[in-house]
This record gives C-alpha cells, structure tokens and sequence, in this order.
C-alpha cells in the first residue's frame, strides 16, 4: 500500500495492493479523499462539514476489501472540494483567480460554468467554496503536485494491468446525494451506472453490472443523470480494451448525509459491494481484448 507523507503533507494518492493481482480490473476512487489542508481551510468561507459535501465519503472503505479479490484500488487522497482530479487538467474559471490564465486552460466548459472545474468555486448545492480570489500559482502547484501525479499514477496501472491480461476494466467508483436538488420527492436510484452512453465500455459490462445489482435488490440506473466523468471519457476506449465504467452510489445505503458519518448499514452494503465486484470480475472476457493506446501519454 502507498499512503505516505512527505513532511506531513499526504502525497497524491495511495495504491492498494493485492499481494498478486490475479484480474484485469482496476479500481478507482477519484473523489473520496479527506485531506483537508489547514492553509485551504482558512481560505473558505465554509463550514468543517459543509466543506464536504461534494466528498464521496468513505467510498474507498466501502470497496477496500475487494482488493483482496487480486485487483488493486487507487484512492485520490485530497478532497474534490481542493482539487478534482475528474477533470481536464485545465478547466478553470477565471474570475476565481488573482490573474490571468494561460491561453491553454478550458474556460467555457459546462463543468466550469457550474463551478465544478478541476479547482472547484463551490460544493454541492452551489455552495461558494473562497471568500477572496486566490492566486493562480497555487491552482498550478495543485495541478503539478496532485493532479498530475494521480494520473500518471493511473495510466500505469492501467497499462501494466492490460500488459499483463490484454484488456483492463477501470471501475470508477463514486457516491451521490439521495435526492436531486435537495427535494425528498426527487430520490434518486440506488446505483447509476455510467459507460459514456456505450462508449467508454463494452456493453456487456454494462449489462452485467446492471443485472447483477438488480438481482441483489439494488434499483439501478444507466447513464441518468451521470453517464461518467472525465476519467471515465478519455480511458474508455473498448475498441483497444481499455475499459471504464462509473459507478454512483447512493448515499443513504451507507451514510447519514446530515452528519456525514457511517450509517449502522456500512459494514453490510460494503460486504454486498465486495460480492457485486466478485461476481462481476468473472464477466466473459472474449470481446474485451486489444491494443493499449496510453503508453505514450
């Protein structure tokens, strides 16, 4: 397992390892991360739990145990809220910053217009993260030091994983909020499944995934309303057996959103998690294979 510190600052991310990984899977938890610097703190306006709550929390708890299944998890391990790693490397608002922005960087995606760019202007809810413009050095430093190394981190895994196997299967793994829009009438299903509307994956994947869930008792959705982010776009490619799916879970499976802390349900849905990914890994392999096309990135 990687999870060090250099000089008590987390590192980027922490790997999971199986003692051999025996599948072609990867699993990913991009949004799970609880670093909360003391420098970031001081720069919100926001309260220490609604700072959190664009957090998946405790994601990577919920599906650690399954590493011992043989196939290793990658967990970001710095809150979305500071920087998403589900993100082009440059989609940013400019009028969150003390400066000008290279000529490079996305302004105009919906992402950033919604205030979730790779630095975040707000939580969920729409929730203003700053009290003051902040320097646009440090959005850099955060991309150089944390985005950066998180991805080159998951390009090796997932190439030494297809190395090994021929074709890889990156499960993203994230949570979302019980209900849209705050309303109660509006629960959501207790899984929605994202394969980029069939192109990140093979559709098989998706399938199998959905029917497994659905003979567990769990309600699942496909591709509404989160069909899958930036991690699961640009690694989905099939065609050269790289494979991504999203996952979203729903929080009141496992959480009191209120309070953000584990429900007395978190022990059994991780069990029913780590059956889900077991019955899932033994998928017909027969059309997942290809070239990998990421080695030169």
């Amino acid at each position: 397992m990687t999870n060090a510190t250099i000089q008590g600052i987390p590192e980027p991310y922490s790997i999971i390892s199986p003692v051999q990984q025996t599948l072609p899977f990867v699993l990913n938890s991009p949004h799970s991360g609880r670093a909360y610097l003391p420098e970031f703190l001081m720069q919100t306006k926001l309260s220490s739990t609604s700072i959190r709550k664009s957090e998946d929390f405790l994601v990577d708890k919920l599906i650690e145990q399954a590493v011992d299944l043989g196939l290793p998890l990658l967990v970001a391990n710095y809150p979305r809220a500071y920087i998403d790693v589900n993100r082009e490397p440059y989609e940013l608002d400019p009028l969150m910053f003390d400066a000008p922005l290279p000529g490079y960087v996305n302004t105009g995606s919906a992402r950033v217009a919604g205030g979730l760019g790779t630095i975040p202007r707000v939580v969920a809810e729409g929730e203003e993260i700053y009290t003051d413009p902040i320097s646009a050095n440090d959005a850099n430093k955060r991309i150089d030091d944390i985005y950066k190394p998180y991805h080159k981190a998951l390009r090796s895994l997932l190439a030494r994983t297809h190395l090994k196997f021929g074709y890889v299967v990156l499960v993203d793994c994230h949570s979302m909020p019980s209900v849209s829009n705050g309303f109660s009438g509006n629960r959501r299903p207790e899984f929605v499944l994202g394969d980029r509307y069939a192109t990140s994956c093979n559709p098989n994947i998706t399938h199998q995934a959905r029917v497994l869930l659905q003979d567990m008792g769990y309600s699942v959705a496909i591709n509404k309303p989160y069909a899958g982010g930036f991690i699961t776009e640009h690694y989905g490619r099939p065609n050269c057996g790289l494979h991504s799916i999203q996952i979203e879970i729903n929080r009141a499976l496992y959480m009191d959103e209120v309070t953000i802390e584990p429900s007395s349900d978190f022990d059994r849905f991780a069990g029913d998690l780590v059956t889900f990914i077991s019955r899932l890994i033994k998928i017909d392999s027969s059309e997942l294979s290809g070239s990998f096309p990421l080695a030169a990135e």
